[in-house]
């Protein structure tokens, strides 16, 4: 793990998460359907919880929406999933709030943006009554908005757009405008925006719990944040979620996808099997396992790696050496490389963090001197 140096912060207790205080930064996400379908809700907070989403938000912007948070929750708690509900406000959180207490029970969080609570003389009012809804029922509340990757071009050309209109809006309002079309965005662009403004603030040591705010496209995976977050947050050394896969970028010594089409089935099957492995065995997400494509630098990322296969590349004898912490103990070949190779990834890790493995949560990476990677 990394040695950044952590701002202090008051730490929260948001359902059974802790925030800050020295708490790990935690991974949250959004869902994206409505609310007031509680099935279709529920599960997708359920699909993003198993991604590794430790605090969920839901939209609760209309009665329906905040009748049926409660019904949300019984759901997951029926599914055996306890991951805290964040109630996404605007405008009317004030009355929702105050109209449906279960809807304020069940909510392990409120979350508020002052410009959206009220205008004029109704603004304090409004603002103090959802502050008194969040002291009846001891919940915690997030207040503020993240300018951190506003994008400035943006916000001119809509500071122009909205001049020429017949009836202008105010500053903040065009600004507020420009922070949810510039925070999200689709594919690389997304990702690459996101990353860039919470990498530089993670690395100021700023930040208790981050969400990655991806579009996803038509019928996409919503769990895609949630790897991003986690992604970024073990690439920077910060948290571990699970084993890092190490592999090449290919170049003209690797002109058979083998070694790409093994790395993307090895990464997947370890992220499937961190569900069961989690609780099993403590530590495995530590765990580094390197799928290098041919012999000019697989042989020695293979062995920097716990486990590590350097495959043939173009014009190179048909055979894959496997190194285990450093040592070569077989050579693979043949048609079934690839499955012999996860049975011995499988077979590592139930030697190593199982039960009386030679190395658990007690005996650090570290100590193995084995150096944290990234993909390279």
């Amino acid at each position: 793990m990394t040695n950044i140096p952590r701002h202090k912060t008051r730490q929260v207790r948001v359902g059974h998460a802790l925030i800050g205080g020295g708490a790990p930064v935690l991974v949250q996400s959004m869902t994206n359907t409505d609310t007031a379908d509680a099935g279709r809700t529920a599960a997708q907070v359920f699909e993003l919880a198993r991604a590794g989403s430790e605090i969920v938000r839901v939209t609760v912007n209309t009665a329906e929406a905040a009748a049926q948070v409660p019904r949300i929750r019984e759901r997951l708690d029926a599914m055996g999933c306890d991951v805290p509900l964040v109630g996404d406000f605007h405008f009317n959180g004030h009355k929702l709030l105050a109209e449906y207490p279960d809807c304020a029970r069940a909510l392990a969080k409120y979350r508020i943006n002052p410009g959206n609570v009220g205008r004029g003389a109704k603004r304090d009012e409004q603002f103090a009554t959802l502050i008194e809804m969040a002291c009846r029922y001891d919940k915690p509340v997030r207040i503020g908005v993240n300018w951190g990757s506003l994008d400035q071009e943006l916000l001119a050309r809509l500071m122009d757009e909205n001049a020429r209109t017949a009836e202008p809006v105010d500053s903040d309002t065009v600004t507020r405008q420009a922070l949810v079309v510039s925070e999200a965005g689709m594919g690389t662009k997304g990702i690459v925006a996101s990353t860039a403004a919470l990498g530089v603030l993670l690395q100021e040591g700023i930040g208790d719990t981050i969400r990655i705010s991806l579009t996803p496209e038509p019928g996409g995976d919503r769990t895609r944040e949630v790897m991003v977050a986690q992604e970024l947050l073990q690439t920077m050394g910060l948290r571990s979620f699970s084993p890092m896969v190490i592999a090449c970028p290919g170049c003209g010594r690797t002109t058979s996808t083998t070694f790409q089409e093994l790395a993307e089935k090895i990464q997947r099957y370890l992220r499937e099997q961190m569900l069961q492995w989690r609780e099993r065995y403590p530590g495995v997400e530590d765990m580094h396992v390197a799928v290098m494509g041919c012999v000019v630098n697989g042989p020695g990322e293979s062995k920097h790696a716990n486990i590590g296969i350097s495959l043939p590349g173009s014009g190179e004898r048909p055979v894959a050496p496997v190194y285990v912490d450093g040592i070569k103990t077989v050579t693979l070949k043949g048609e079934r490389i690839a499955e012999e190779f996860q049975q011995l990834v499988e077979e590592y890790v139930r030697a190593t963090y199982g039960e009386g493995g030679r190395l658990r949560r007690d005996e650090p990476q570290k100590k193995r001197n084995i150096p944290i990677k990234t993909a390279v």
